[in-house]
């Protein structure tokens, strides 16, 4: 892989990179969009059950804290970013075109698990990306991220429309194609160096783990985005059970993505401490779990998914921010891959959980999330106070790390 130390960053276009970024993160959320509200419908419609669909759904979340650190933390030793991420991009296109040959429960979770040891480093390195092009250039996070929100919306109702069409049973192949979307835009991708040395970046990588504030700004992310596990894994199967067609689905789906993206359109403007956001997310993500497990009507779903702006909206928003004012340029990678990592053990507890809960107690699962939701909320109040002493400004935006 080539290095990326050595590019003449002075001379990148700021628009050009901004484009290319919006590319990507629209194929890498296409992709998402497509597989979050219908991977799970496909293993049904192959003929696995409740049981082994939780074990598989939980098979990203568990590469996140095996896997994915080593993939972010070899690509910031060898400034390889881009690379890392074209490799990744096209070993999830091959990955999901496997998986549709497949419909034995251990067969389809192995191609998974290889595929997944290629998708999830992808989310964690497009952000440190994202980060580092955000301090060169002085641009905001959120407008950036939001073009994954909205492709992800396009990725959703496209497959809406497509369940009513077609056979469930051919859904992976619309998600292999978007995956092979990715792999096209991954290489439009500009190289982007960093000042510091490998040794260096790696001690100090390690120091990341040693702060406290740091510490509790990854827990509560991971409390907070895994409570939406059980919406995730089985929000899809609940609603398609109730009678809601496909377009229904996606539309749910996509009230909450469409939600999201005001927030991240709207984040420049946000002015109140980072802390404070991420507490606010976690109390309205609490909120929200707990309406959904009454099994609320289809107006009252519709009216509670636009709170996903919140619970996963916000939350990224302030999580980003926080990291982006704590965590110097040079050592993005690691830092969001511990991110990930402590992400990926909560979220793969919390869908394994999921699964046995829900095959006992259907939608009250989600006073399982909530707890999770509330303890988030609970561990950024307590670390206010070593968080609060960080500048405030427009989410996402911040000067560039002086050794970057």
């Amino acid at each position: 892989m080539s290095s990326q130390a050595h590019i003449p960053t002075p001379h990148v276009d700021s628009r050009r990179f901004a484009l290319r970024l919006a590319l990507f993160y629209g194929a890498t959320f296409g992709l998402i969009g497509a597989h979050l509200p219908f991977f799970t419908v496909w293993l049904k419609a192959v003929g696995i059950d409740s049981w082994w669909i939780g074990v598989i759904a939980a098979v990203p979340a568990l590469t996140r804290f095996t896997v994915l650190p080593v993939i972010t933390g070899n690509a910031e030793k060898l400034y390889s970013l881009r690379a890392a991420l074209i490799a990744t991009t096209l070993a999830t296109a091959i990955g999901f075109a496997a998986i549709g040959t497949q419909s034995i429960p251990l067969a389809v979770l192995l191609v998974y698990v290889f595929t997944s040891c290629a998708w999830t480093p992808m989310m964690p390195l497009t952000d440190a990306y994202a980060l580092r092009g955000v301090r060169r250039f002085g641009l905001n996070y959120g407008p950036l991220r939001l073009w994954g929100s909205a492709a992800f919306v396009a990725g959703a109702l496209a497959c809406g429309l497509l369940v009513d069409a077609i056979a469930p049973v051919h859904l992976i192949w619309v998600i292999a194609a978007i995956a092979a979307l990715g792999v096209l835009t991954g290489l439009g991708l500009q190289p982007l160096g960093v000042g510091k040395t490998a040794t260096s970046a790696s001690q100090d990588g390690n120091a990341l783990l040693g702060d406290i504030g740091f510490l509790a700004v990854i827990a509560t992310s991971a409390l907070v985005q895994g409570s939406h596990a059980a919406y995730y894994t089985f929000a899809s199967i609940a609603w398609q059970q109730a009678g809601l067609g496909g377009m229904t689905i996606a539309g749910l789906w996509s009230l909450g993505v469409l939600a999201e993206i005001v927030m991240f359109a709207v984040s420049p403007r946000l002015r109140s401490p980072f802390w404070l956001m991420a507490v606010i997310a976690a109390l309205c993500a609490a909120l929200r779990w707990i309406i959904m497990a009454q099994s609320p009507p289809i107006a009252v779903l519709a009216v509670v998914q636009l709170a996903h702006g919140l619970s996963y909206g916000l939350t990224q928003v302030g999580t980003m921010s926080l990291l982006a004012h704590r965590v110097p340029s040079h050592m993005m990678a690691r830092g969001q891959g511990y991110l990930a990592a402590c992400t990926g053990i909560v979220s793969s507890l919390a869908s394994i959980a999921s699964g046995v809960v829900y095959a006992q107690f259907g939608q009250g699962v989600y006073y399982l999330m909530a707890a999770m939701a509330l303890a988030g909320a609970v561990v950024m109040w307590l670390a206010r106070g070593r968080l609060a002493s960080h500048r405030h400004g427009a989410a996402g935006a911040g000067q560039e790390h002086p050794s970057s």
